[in-house]
């Protein structure tokens, strides 16, 4: 039930928070002369994160003419695998949940439901591992990238000491630091339906069986055995102790009270 709950949730906040993203930084550049000089230097990124696209021209200081950078890196193969994972996963748990609750029957018919479904939590959680791990690193080379201080090693006129170039302000990654987060809560909530999935499939009931039915034929033969010797030692004590004892019939007399002592005498 948690899984049918929170499955879609997570799926959704995964890939709402990184394929939605927008962000980016501003910078400026004061150059000796001021009229040469741009104090508002704003550069936009957003997902895929394509970076090396992302273009922006600065002033280089040196009379009209400006210099035409672009950002360094590309991470777009690690968002938008994330993305993609993300989008199937919401996808599979809305229609696992129609299943579970309209379709039960027919979901546990011939065990194909719940080996299918087995085999496909398996696979997410391993995509989810992979997915929130790569997009771990992307989006640390993401933040490498768009740092104002890395950006403004580009610049030509930031190179020279007469001219004064600094960060208006720094892009804000919280939803993407959110994004990843998770993409992990995802892979534990997949990977830990596994065994509740597997629980279900035909394997586990017929490894219960398996290992039941050795337990049951060792307890059978143990209380078959112990009756047979609690028979057996129970006759055979029985007439072991009725053959030691005399009878009437050897001695050629029946048995008597005691005899008084005068008769002896």
């Amino acid at each position: 039930m948690c899984m049918v709950i929170f499955a879609p949730l997570f799926a959704i906040f995964a890939f709402a928070t990184c394929g939605g993203y927008s962000g980016g930084l501003r910078l400026s550049v004061d150059c000796v002369n001021k009229t040469e000089s741009n104090l508002s230097i704003d550069i936009a990124f957003a997902y895929p994160f394509r970076l090396h696209q992302v273009t922006f021209e600065v002033p280089t200081c040196e009379g009209r003419e400006r210099q035409k950078l672009a950002l360094i890196g590309d991470s777009s193969s690690s968002a938008e695998f994330f993305v993609t994972v993300a989008v199937f996963a919401f996808l599979y748990s809305l229609a696992a949940t129609v299943v579970y609750i309209f379709f039960q029957n027919k979901y546990r018919e011939n065990n194909r439901g719940p080996l299918i479904d087995f085999i496909v939590t398996v696979v997410f959680s391993f995509l989810w591992l992979v997915g929130s791990s790569a997009w771990a690193k992307g989006l640390s080379d993401v933040k490498v990238a768009t740092d104002p201080k890395e950006v403004l090693l580009l610049m030509s006129a930031c190179k020279q000491p007469s001219n004064k170039c600094m960060a208006v302000h720094s892009p804000v990654m919280s939803s993407l630091n959110t994004s990843v987060v998770f993409g992990f809560l995802n892979f534990i909530l997949w990977a830990g339906n596994i065994w509740f999935v597997f629980k279900e499939t035909g394997w586990h009931s017929s490894g219960q069986r398996y290992l039941s039915d050795p337990m049951e034929k060792h307890s059978s033969s143990y209380n078959q055995g112990g009756y047979n010797q609690d028979s057996y030692g129970s006759s055979g004590g029985y007439s072991q102790q009725a053959s030691l004892e005399p009878s009437s019939d050897e001695f050629g007399q029946q048995p008597t009270g005691p005899t008084s002592f005068t008769n002896q005498i």
